[in-house]
Formats: C-alpha cells, structure tokens, sequence
C-alpha cells in the first residue's frame, strides 16, 4: 500500500492506495507538531480504517509548506517504516512544462496536471478551489502552459472580517438570492457568487485565448460549494491531488528527487 499527503496551507488531505484503488481519505488542518504527534496520529488513522502499518510499503507528499515537511517526513520514518518521496518540479511528473520559471511552480499544481491528463485527457483546465484558487491550463498536446492564481473565499472572508469591526463571521454557504436580504446574505453572496462569476470569466477568458473549448475539472475544498454554481465546470475530483501523488510516485519509484 502506498500513503500519500498534500500538505497545503490550511489543510492537509492524506490518502492510503492498493494500487489505483484510492482505500481511504483523511482530511486534516494544517498546523506545527513534532514527528512523534504525527507518527502517533498516522498510527491511529490507520488503524481507525483497519489498515496495519506493515502493509505500508512506500509514502509520498507534496508541500506548498516547507517548515512543515520535515516533522511528517522523520514521523512516518520513526513509526511507519518508510522513507517519504518529496515531490519537486524536478522530477518525472510526465509533463511538458512551457513557463519561463517551472522550479515555481507549486507541487500540488503539478500533480493536479499530471492527473488530469491521466484521467480526462487534454485540452484540459483545472481549477482548484482551495486557501488559493487555482487555474492550471493543459494544451491539446499535454502541455502544462501556466494558469491563475487569485485569492480563496476563506481568504477574502478572514480579510473582509479584520479590517471591518462591525461585520459579523458567517459561514461560507450560497444564500437562496444575489441580493442578500441581511448583512450575512450580502457577504456571503459577494464571496460565493464573487468567486463563481470570478471562474466562469477566467474559464471564459482561458478558452478565448487557447482558441478552443478545454474540459473543466474543479478539485479543493471548495469544489462542490463552486461546482453548483458554475456551468462552465464539468466535473468534480475532490481527490484529484491525491491521484497525482500516486501517479508521481509511480513513475520516480526509485526513491530519489531528480
């Protein structure tokens, strides 16, 4: 079995695969421990899903947060018993990279790309609905060209709430109408419908420039919330990330970063 984990900002998505097949998911928040918290907490969730650590042959993540890498790494080491891969833009993602500075790009942007591809074929963009929103374009040929990076709801929310005393937190739901009857419905329309009517524009805008029409695949914590609300999209990978640590770890095997 091989344990997978894409470290992001706010939260952490941890997977167990046996082979293609995806076993269970974990969804985590992001936050400082030593290596013994996570190696007990890798033990526990494990065992909650009846898997025995001895059935671990391998591990790999990917990280946009690099003070936390090392505690997971040497947690998995201590209590696992598996050295963890680190994913990099160096390695063999199996991916045609056409920007001026790939080194970068993020890693959970290039394993959404390369599982993409696999599972939806090109023209492709995928848009990951999480801390930050993410566009990643895929050209007809399998090339990664660049995308969008724009801030999340969760973002826009926390920065609307410390900089006006007076407006109330709230939830991030999409009321029944654009016009929010109260205080709370008109935030929540201004960050749900914002967000929406922001992705249909840059989707719109991305096949105006490509010359075609791409697929449109939504991941992150938020696809589903987006999805609804956007025709554009076609569909919704909530474990996209995480097909894509298992694709990388496939194909670098070996155990080394190149």
């Amino acid at each position: 079995m091989l344990l997978v984990f894409d470290i992001g900002n706010t939260n952490t998505v941890m997977g167990i695969y046996d082979g293609a097949k995806l076993m269970k998911e974990w969804r985590l928040t992001s936050r400082k421990q030593t290596s013994d918290e996570v190696g007990f907490m890798m033990l526990g969730l494990l065992s909650s899903a009846g898997i025995d650590k001895g059935d671990v042959e391998g591990a790999v993540f990917g990280s946009v947060v690099p003070s936390l890498d090392k505690m997971f790494r040497d947690g998995i080491r201590e209590y696992i018993g598996v050295e963890c891969l680190r994913v990099s833009a160096k390695m063999d993602m199996g991916l045609k990279i056409r920007m001026k500075n790939p080194t970068g790009i993020g890693a959970d942007r290039l394993l959404n790309a390369a599982a993409g591809i696999k599972k939806y074929g090109t023209p492709l963009i995928i848009v990951d609905l999480g801390t930050a929103i993410t566009f990643d374009v895929i050209s007809e040929d399998g090339a990664y060209l660049g995308g969008v990076i724009a801030p999340g709801m969760e973002l826009g929310m926390e920065s609307l709430f410390s900089r006006t005393a007076k407006l109330p937190q709230t939830e991030l739901a999409a009321p029944e109408k654009i016009i929010g009857g109260n205080t709370i419905e008109a935030i929540q329309s201004g960050i749900v419908y914002g967000t929406a009517g922001m992705t249909e524009k840059m989707i719109e805008g991305i096949n105006r420039e490509l010359g075609t029409k791409c697929r449109v695949v939504a991941t992150g914590g938020h696809a589903p919330l987006i999805a609804k609300l956007c025709s554009s999209i076609d569909c919704v990978d909530q474990w996209l990330t995480l097909d894509g640590l298992r694709i990388c770890y496939e194909r670098n095997s070996g155990g080394k970063e190149r």
